[in-house]
């Protein structure tokens, strides 16, 4: 039995093989509408979220099987004190698969070492978002041909979004990738991430505060909001909101085949201007997220499709 809790417990070429098989579920869906009749998968998510959760569920049910689970804490057993591990032993008695978001980090590993059925890290804190690194992957490759060869902006909150910590890690397996990490200093990539990842690989990067600076040059841009929920007090959390602000002006400095990427929620970031610019690309990439959460439950429950 196999989890998913980082990118990096795939191997580049199996990797290759799972974008691989979410492009053919894009190109072939009806061959997919059956694959997982009678297979249940829990959703167990201790916080909101809207993507994440309900395109787990629209995976599931594109491949047939049914949906079950909770979508915050307080309408679970964790209300009554109950811990992640005896919740995890009772959903493996109900699901053949679980979805599993938490603010705490680590928590889906606790699921994963206690659980009966694959467990997915659907978001753990401030730590890591593996499926949401595959649909980045999956849509960067669907979008530009390639995964290697390529200059890479990520902007925002750098320090507490785990999209960008994930990410990181999975891109940097690829030849030719070059990180432009556009942040305030408040909000700069964590130590652990800059050391023991990026300048342990060798990564080549460099850090700026203007992204007007760093538009020129980028293939991708990773936009981010600043994310309340992980701030201790209310004053910084609005000094940092409005820092960066994507508009009609500041695409005109990006090249004409720039595409621009970002996780969602939105909130000011991107003014809605952009959303016809055609290299605006976070819409197509939510959908993404659908095929690549599909390929990845036929991955984990080891269904095979001829």
């Amino acid at each position: 039995m196999r989890h998913l809790m980082s990118p990096l417990d795939f191997t580049v070429d199996e990797l290759d093989r799972l974008l691989d098989l979410a492009n053919d579920i894009e190109a072939n869906p009806e061959k997919y509408a059956h694959a997982c009749d009678g297979k249940k998968l829990a959703t167990l998510f201790y916080e909101p979220s809207t993507r994440t959760r309900l395109s787990f569920e629209a995976a599931m049910l594109n491949l047939g099987g049914s949906v079950l689970g909770f979508s915050s804490a307080d309408s679970s057993s964790a209300a009554k004190g109950e811990s992640v591990s005896d919740t995890i032993r009772v959903i493996s008695c109900y699901a053949d698969i679980a979805a599993m978001r938490h603010p705490k980090e680590g928590a889906p590993l606790v699921a994963a070492m206690h659980s009966g059925i694959p467990v997915i890290n659907a978001g753990d804190g401030g730590h890591q978002h593996p499926t949401q690194t595959l649909t980045d992957l999956l849509t960067i490759r669907s979008l530009k041909g390639r995964l290697g060869n390529m200059t890479i902006g990520l902007c925002g909150d750098l320090k507490f979004g785990r999209t960008v910590h994930s990410l990181i890690n999975a891109l940097i397996r690829y030849p030719g990738i070059r990180f432009v990490l556009i942040s305030p200093e408040e909000l700069r990539i964590p130590d652990y991430v800059r050391d023991d990842v990026l300048r342990r690989n060798n990564q080549e990067f460099r850090e700026v505060i203007r992204l007007e600076e760093a538009l020129p040059e980028l293939d991708i841009l990773y936009m981010t909001r600043v994310q309340r929920e992980r701030f201790f007090n209310e004053e910084d959390y609005v000094r940092m909101k409005d820092f960066y602000v994507l508009d009609k002006a500041k695409m005109q400095l990006a090249p004409k085949d720039m595409m621009v990427l970002h996780p969602l929620p939105r909130v000011n970031e991107i003014s809605v201007e952009v959303d016809n610019d055609p290299r605006a690309a976070y819409f197509r990439q939510a959908q993404y997220g659908v095929y690549v959460r599909m390929a990845l439950i036929l991955t984990l429950l080891e269904v095979n499709v001829c």
